[in-house]
């Protein structure tokens, strides 16, 4: 798939070293337009979105827990060998997120969708992100393609159910032992509970997909944000609906393998780049 339009990349912090400020806001008000024009506008999100709030990734830094790969850990194959160690490793990650707040970016997504709401115009959020951010800032319309790290998935009768509660006995903790809410509340079940997230190597949900691919096809802007675009399916939402034409702006902290098929790329911090893009337009009715 080759891209439709590519513009010149636009960023923030070197145009403005440069003294090229006008070429910046003249790239912001030529997304602008498109922003007021649009309808529908589908906002993808990534990892790099909850980064900002302080929510560690699975790569860098990240990429090991203990003497483990997470990347190892966050497979079926880990949680059929070592069910304690990969709870252990997921409560981690829960604690993790619940003192994490939404940060600029999440609060100026959720603004934009009430605000448009109201005038008849709709935001879709898809998120890669298992945190609730969006949700705490305030975002109603969310599909989260990767699941949600505050729900657990029985293995034998598939009930999902929020649950925040530690499944590691505080006495026990770090000895890799799986206790307390290791089994289903299910009459008659008594299943083993996992975390209700896409472990890597896992298909995505076909329900969850489905409804993905609606909003790809009806969306007449999309904005990518905070995502390295090397995670599929999740890579392609993008470039696919830029080869229908429609407008795709990226918000990033740097370039992506995907950059060359959109119309716009915004380069610097999404809580500081996307207020300004999402903001209020001129154009719109108060």
């Amino acid at each position: 798939m080759k891209p439709q339009s590519h513009r010149e990349v636009f960023c923030s912090c070197s145009l403005q070293k440069k003294g090229k400020n006008r070429r910046a806001v003249s790239y912001m008000s030529e997304f602008r337009k498109a922003f007021a024009q649009a309808k529908h506008i589908a906002i993808i999100t990534g990892a790099g979105v909850s980064a900002e709030s302080g929510v560690p990734t699975f790569r860098g830094k990240n990429e090991k827990w203990r003497k483990w790969q997470s990347q190892d850990l966050a497979t079926p194959e880990a949680f059929s060998r070592y069910p304690s160690r990969v709870w252990e490793f997921y409560h981690y990650r829960r604690e993790l997120v619940l003192n994490k707040k939404p940060n600029a970016a999440h609060l100026a997504i959720a603004e934009c969708e009430a605000r448009l709401k109201k005038q008849g115009r709709s935001v879709v959020v898809i998120t890669q992100c298992i945190d609730d951010l969006h949700q705490q800032a305030g975002s109603k319309h969310v599909l989260k393609i990767h699941g949600n790290l505050m729900e657990t998935r029985c293995l034998s009768c598939g009930e999902v159910t929020v649950n925040r509660r530690s499944p590691i006995c505080a006495a026990l903790k770090g000895k890799g032992v799986f206790v307390a809410v290791s089994r289903c509340d299910e009459s008659d079940c008594d299943g083993l509970l996992r975390p209700n997230v896409v472990f890597f190597g896992e298909t995505l949900d076909s329900h969850i997909l489905t409804n993905v691919e609606k909003e790809m096809e009806m969306c007449d802007l999309c904005l990518v944000v905070g995502t390295s675009s090397i995670v599929y399916p999740a890579a392609m939402f993008g470039p696919r609906v830029a080869s229908r034409g429609v407008p795709v702006a990226e918000f990033n902290m740097s370039t992506t393998p995907k950059t060359e098929y959109f119309t716009y790329h915004f380069q610097g911090p999404c809580g500081t780049t996307l207020p300004a893009a999402l903001a209020q337009h001129e154009s719109e009715a108060f």
